[in-house]
C-alpha cells in the first residue's frame, strides 16, 4: 500500500527514544547534545562525506554501519571534532563509550556524529555530562528536543515524516536534519555540514537498506549546494528497528517500492529545507541543465552554475544575467557550445542560441526572480542527458555570518 502524504512534523516512532540537552558547548545556553536510542537492535545504513579530511566521528560511525546493527546515536553540535588528530579519535571513542555505559548497550552498536567549528578539540568532560543527562531524559516524544540539539547556524528544526503500510501493517518513517552552511554533500555508502537521522519501525533487509538509502541520497542531498563546500562531517543514517513485525523488506517484495518512495520523499524534503534555510539565503533556485551528451557532463555543468559566486549574487539581486550563466558553463570544464545554449528563468527564455532575446524578456524574467522560489533552465542542445541541482542565492548576510562564525 502506498505511503500517506508527507508531513512536516515531529513524529513518534515506536521503539525509539530521543533526548536533547545543553551541556555548554555553545556560547549561548542552547541544546547541544542529542541521543537516539533504539529499544531493539536496529538495522543501520549510512552514507558519509567523501572529504579526504573526514572527521573522527565519521571514521568511527563508518565501522558501525559496516557491521549493520545499531542501538544508539550520540550527536553533539557546536564542535565538529574535525582536524583534531589523535585526540579527536580518542574523544569520539569516549563519546561512544560514555553512551554505551549510560544506555547499557554494546560499544560496537553506538554511532557518533559531530557538527560545528573545525579544528578545535572537544571539551569532552562537558559532553560526557551531557550524555549522562540525556540518557536520563530519553523519551519516546523527545524528537523535538533532539532536533533542536543538532542545530548550528540553522534558523529552526528540519523534520519530515511519512506513515504507510506493509502487508497491512502500519509503519512510521521520520527524519530530522541540520544544515545551513558548508553544504554541497558528496556522500557515499560507508565510505553535508549536514547531518540527517531517519528512523523507522519497519523491518528492512540490511543490504537493501544500504541500497535504498543511497538511491534516496542521490536524489536529494547529493543534489543540493548552498556554498559549494563539502563538509568534513556530512552523515546520513537510517535506523530500522523492525517492531512492525513485517518480513524484512528487500527489492521486489510487496511494499518495498512504496517504502523507497517514502524514504526519498523524506530525504528530499529535508534537503529542500537545508537550502531554504541556507546561511543568508533569500531564494531557493532549481538549476536544470539539459540537452547534454552524458550525465557526467550534465552534472558538471549544473554544479558550474550552482557554485558560481557571480551567478548566485545575480539571483540575490533578481538580475537575469544570463551572460554569467554561460560563462559558468565555460568554466565548468565540461563541453558545451555557447552558440547552441538557451537560458530561461522561471520559464522565460532570455537567451536563445547564445544570443539575447531582448529587454522585454529580461523584465519578465526579473519578475519571476523576485519570488522566493524560481528555476533556471539551460538547454545545451547537444544530447539527452540532464541534471538538476537545488541551490540558493548569495547574500550579504552569508558573508557577514561566515566572516566571524563561532559556535
Amino acid at each position: 500500500m502506498a505511503a500517506t502524504k508527507l508531513q512536516r512534523r515531529v513524529m513518534k516512532v515506536p521503539g525509539f527514544q530521543l533526548a536533547g540537552v545543553a551541556c555548554g558547548l555553545k556560547k549561548s545556553p542552547l541544546k547541544d547534545v542529542a541521543l537516539i536510542y533504539s529499544e531493539a537492535p536496529a538495522v543501520v545504513a549510512g552514507t558519509f562525506t567523501d572529504h579526504p579530511a573526514a572527521a573522527a566521528p565519521v571514521q568511527l560511525s563508518r565501522r558501525v554501519v559496516h557491521n549493520g546493527k545499531a542501538r544508539a546515536v550520540v550527536i553533539n553540535s557546536g564542535n565538529a571534532n574535525a582536524c583534531t588528530g589523535r585526540r579527536g579519535l580518542k574523544d569520539a571513542q569516549a563519546m561512544v563509550r560514555e553512551t554505551a555505559q549510560a544506555l547499557q548497550v554494546p560499544m560496537g552498536q553506538v554511532l557518533v556524529c559531530s557538527t560545528g567549528t573545525i579544528g578545535v578539540p572537544l571539551p569532552i568532560s562537558k559532553i560526557k555530562r551531557g550524555i549522562r543527562q540525556g540518557a536520563r531524559q530519553l523519551d519516546s516524544r523527545g524528537g523535538k528536543k533532539a532536533a533542536e540539539a543538532i542545530l548550528t547556524t540553522d534558523q529552526g528544526i528540519k523534520v519530515a515524516a511519512v506513515q504507510g503500510k506493509i502487508g497491512g501493517k502500519p509503519y512510521r518513517l521520520w527524519g530530522m536534519a541540520k544544515g545551513a552552511g558548508m553544504i554541497e554533500p558528496h556522500m557515499k555508502p560507508p565510505h553535508a555540514t549536514m547531518l540527517t537521522f531517519i528512523l523507522t519501525d519497519a523491518a528492512l533487509d540490511y543490504r537493501w537498506a544500504r541500497l535504498v538509502l543511497q538511491e534516496a541520497v542521490e536524489q536529494s542531498f547529493n543534489r543540493i549546494s548552498v556554498d559549494g563546500d563539502t563538509s568534513t562531517n556530512d552523515t546520513c543514517l537510517l535506523l530500522a528497528n523492525g517492531l512492525v513485525g513485517n518480513a524484512s523488506l528487500r527489492r521486489g517484495q510487496p511494499g518495498a517500492r512504496s517504502f523507497a518512495q517514502a524514504l526519498t520523499a523524506v530525504c528530499s524534503q529535508l534537503a529542500f529545507d537545508m537550502v531554504a534555510d541556507g546561511e543568508g539565503a533569500t531564494k531557493v533556485v532549481t538549476i536544470r541543465v539539459q540537452g547534454v551528451k552524458t550525465p557526467t557532463e550534465a552534472k558538471r555543468l549544473a554544479y558550474g552554475i550552482a557554485n558560481s559566486q557571480l551567478v548566485r549574487t545575480s539571483f540575490y539581486g533578481a538580475d537575469p544575467n544570463w551572460g554569467r550563466v554561460v560563462a559558468a558553463l565555460g568554466n565548468s570544464g565540461a563541453t558545451c557550445s555557447p552558440s547552441k545554449v538557451d537560458v530561461s528563468y522561471g520559464g522565460v527564455c532570455v537567451c536563445r542560441k547564445g544570443v539575447a532575446v531582448g529587454s522585454r524578456a529580461e523584465r519578465q524574467a526579473q519578475r519571476k526572480m523576485r519570488g522566493r522560489q524560481f528555476d533556471v533552465t539551460v538547454d545545451c542542445h547537444a544530447g539527452s542527458a540532464s541534471h538538476d541541482i537545488l541551490s540558493s542565492d548569495l547574500s550579504l548576510d552569508y558573508v557577514t555570518l561566515n566572516s566571524h562564525y563561532r559556535s
